[in-house]
């Protein structure tokens, strides 16, 4: 009788114990073979899902770094608990997205706090980066949020968000590359400009990416990082340009539950309100 080895072992896959429990070839002797063939079949299974689990995690992307004013300051590179040095962004645990617009972690990517913060004068340009992107269907939303008092407790909640920069699709069709999405993804940065007449104060600046490449489940991206607003600009948003996230848009926003493949639109609407400016 073929020996199927050990009926219990264990494999270390990526940080995830694998555990297969052979069955019993003792009742069935003339099976045993196929048994065997049954469980190696089985672990090639789970090593396969392991491995696609592992390959769309680092499919996906978040901010990792900002330069503004021509000076660097890094962010983190994942995973949570970063190793990474003191930044100016609240840190976010992974790669993977939010599923829904309502989700609480839609915000800052469940980043809650930093402990540096920019200094930048109004009218100055920003550039968020990413590691890695590769999703070219889907808006890039640039958000920001005045904080009422210290940095170190503004947690963005109530109708303060309002954009300052924004792209869509540009051109059709919905499935091509004219998307603002399909920026980051060649270039791994996007550049806005901080209104010069927004007022002084501090604030956070929310970068977010949708991903609209799977039909009708759009994948939601965004990493907060913390400012310190310079400058002699006396202006803030109000009324229609404010929302509040999570929830600045439904679920079933056009501009969110999308088919990009089958639709026959041929213009796009950012969900939430218009930019400030």
């Amino acid at each position: 009788m073929t020996d199927c080895g050990a009926r219990k072992s264990g494999v270390i896959i990526w940080g995830i114990k694998v555990v297969v429990r052979y069955p019993s070839v003792a009742v069935l002797p003339s099976l045993d073979i196929l048994l065997c063939n049954i469980d190696i079949m089985y672990l090639t299974s789970v090593l396969s899902a392991a491995a696609l689990l592992v390959a769309q995690a680092s499919a996906h992307g978040a901010v990792t770094s900002y330069v503004i004013g021509g000076k660097t300051y890094p962010g983190y590179t994942g995973f949570s608990p970063a190793s990474s040095p003191d930044t100016i962004q609240r840190q976010w645990p992974d790669y993977n997205p939010t599923m829904t617009v309502t989700d609480k972690k839609v915000m800052c990517n469940g980043g809650t706090s930093a402990k540096l913060t920019a200094s930048v004068a109004s009218g100055t340009k920003i550039t968020a980066k990413w590691a890695q992107w590769t999703h070219e269907q889907g808006p890039v939303m640039v958000w920001m949020y005045k904080c009422p008092g210290s940095i170190d407790s503004c947690n963005g909640s109530g109708k303060g968000w309002f954009k300052i920069d924004q792209e869509g699709m540009t051109a059709p069709p919905y499935s091509g590359r004219n998307w603002g999405g399909a920026v980051v993804y060649a270039t791994h940065e996007w550049t806005s400009t901080i209104p010069a007449k927004l007022a002084p104060g501090n604030y956070l600046i929310r970068h977010e990416l949708i991903a609209l490449h799977q039909a009708n489940t759009p994948q939601f991206y965004a990493e907060c990082a913390q400012l310190a607003v310079t400058g002699s600009g006396t202006e803030s948003p109000s009324g229609a340009f404010l929302a509040t996230i999570p929830g600045y848009a439904p679920q079933s926003d056009p501009g969110i539950m999308v088919d990009t493949y089958m639709t026959k639109a041929t213009t796009y609407r950012c969900p939430g309100p218009d930019v400030w400016s």
